[in-house]
């Protein structure tokens, strides 16, 4: 359990009547007011979809149920109806034993840490607030999540611009949340369109992280159909990976990286990414003159860096792009269209502006770390490297002309996350070296 909710194998760690009970601690302190309710296609969405229901109107909640929906189309949904939170049930990028439930802000974000642990508390101390037979929720409908998700993405590009180039694309949405959405974009922007494993079922295709490993199907008909682009959505559409038109898998840093391409040419100003997203969207920002702010890991991390430096986007390495004009949330519509923004701005090719890009090598790695461990790792780390620039917003960054690395105790198990990035890949070898040996010697 963290802050933004909960996350579990279905039937073990996470049973209807755990998911009722958040419910029932989220809706108490909600004191009745207006939620939203959406989820992914998993299979075991509707189980647990009926559980936070039941919670929310046992609490005297209004649930208004989006139904299958994205995780940033129900955060906007939050937003246009006014609700004061929603629970969104997904597991993300997690494989179908898995599932999740999110909770939501008034403002479609993760809760910040004091009202996440009053939601905890509530549940862990049972103090439910059930409303009596009079004054118990009532649950309505709303349908119009495509809509207003597809009208919000196109109001922030050049639409009729992108539909006189007749782009050809290849959209493999997983069998996940995100089809319908993505679909109606893409088919209003003019794109020919192969749409491939659309619909949302829950059974997934393929490994449901966009990986390269698990995106062949998408390479092979991207080069197949010989298509401009490919797109790779995960489960709940926050995500987006990218296939050049080689069929080639360009990793999802470069997701926010092309974006980034397009802002800082047609609304140069400040950015704000992650800790451990790739410098390429630095070496864009000093060409523009612009300035990225560096936050810790985490979606709601990102956006309160935005907000704090008036970000004109934001995002993570991880396939994460932040529009605010949106909503303040990854989101994969938003990566498609400004990425055929850029294509037809440009007028050039994925792999033209992925080579415009300086390259890197990036490692990332783990080792077993118990938590009581990791602020000697970061001790021993920042002694080494003394004089060096450092920001130890979340664990650890060190930074040289050539590269950094990022050290930091993960939230969820009882390891130590390195991520290392350099022009050459032995220098980020070395750099995932030095690490270790410097763990191993100060908890020897």
């Amino acid at each position: 359990m963290s802050i933004s909710g909960v996350r579990g194998i279905v039937g073990e760690t996470l049973t209807p009547q755990l998911a009722a009970d958040l419910a029932c601690a989220y809706g108490t302190l909600l004191a009745g007011r207006t939620v939203i309710v959406a989820r992914d296609s998993r299979p075991s969405g509707p189980m647990l979809h009926h559980a936070v229901v039941s919670g929310l109107l046992a609490t005297g909640c209004r649930v208004v149920d989006l139904g299958i929906v994205s995780t940033p189309g129900a955060a906007l949904m939050i937003r246009r109806l006014q609700a004061a939170g929603g629970m969104v049930i997904t597991a993300s990028h997690n494989p179908a034993p898995w599932n999740g439930i999110k909770f939501l802000t008034e403002e479609g974000l993760a809760p910040p840490a004091d009202r996440a642990a009053h939601i905890l508390r509530i549940h862990r101390d049972r103090a439910f607030k059930l409303a009596d037979v009079d004054h118990v929720g009532r649950l309505t409908t709303d349908a119009s999540t495509v809509a207003v998700h597809v009208g919000a993405t196109l109001g922030i590009i050049r639409a009729e611009a992108i539909r006189q180039r007749g782009l050809r694309v290849v959209l493999d949405s997983v069998n996940g949340a995100g089809g319908r959405e993505g679909r109606a974009l893409l088919e209003h922007l003019g794109c020919d369109l192969l749409h491939v494993n659309p619909d949302p079922h829950g059974q997934f295709a393929h490994p449901p992280e966009p990986l390269a490993e698990n995106l062949t199907q998408l390479c092979e008909a991207v080069s197949t159909e010989g298509a401009d682009v490919g797109f790779a959505q995960d489960p709940d559409a926050d995500r987006l990976a990218i296939v050049d038109e080689q069929g080639r898998y360009i990793g999802e840093e470069y997701t926010l990286v092309l974006c980034a391409k397009h802002y800082f040419r047609a609304r140069p100003g400040p950015a704000a990414a992650n800790l451990s997203t790739s410098r390429m969207i630095d070496d864009l920002a000093a060409v523009a003159g612009c300035t990225v702010y560096r936050s810790p890991v985490g979606e709601a991390n990102v956006v309160e860096v935005m907000r704090r430096h008036d970000c004109v986007f934001g995002g993570e390495g991880n396939g994460g792009v932040i529009d605010p004009r949106v909503v303040p949330v990854r989101d994969s519509l938003v990566g498609m269209a400004v990425v055929l923004q850029l294509m037809t701005d440009t007028g050039r090719k994925i792999s033209e502006l992925v080579a415009e890009i300086p390259r890197y090598t990036m490692i990332k790695t783990k080792f077993p770390c118990p938590p009581e461990r990791v602020a000697r790792i970061l001790n021993g780390v920042r002694e080494r490297f003394a004089g060096c620039p450092m920001n130890d917003a979340d664990g650890l960054r060190v930074d040289w002309p050539d590269g950094w690395v990022h050290v930091r105790g993960s939230n969820t198990e009882p390891i130590c996350r390195v991520i290392a990035e350099a022009r050459t890949p032995q220098r980020a070898e070395e750099l995932i070296a030095a690490v270790r040996a410097t763990a191993e010697a100060v908890t020897q």
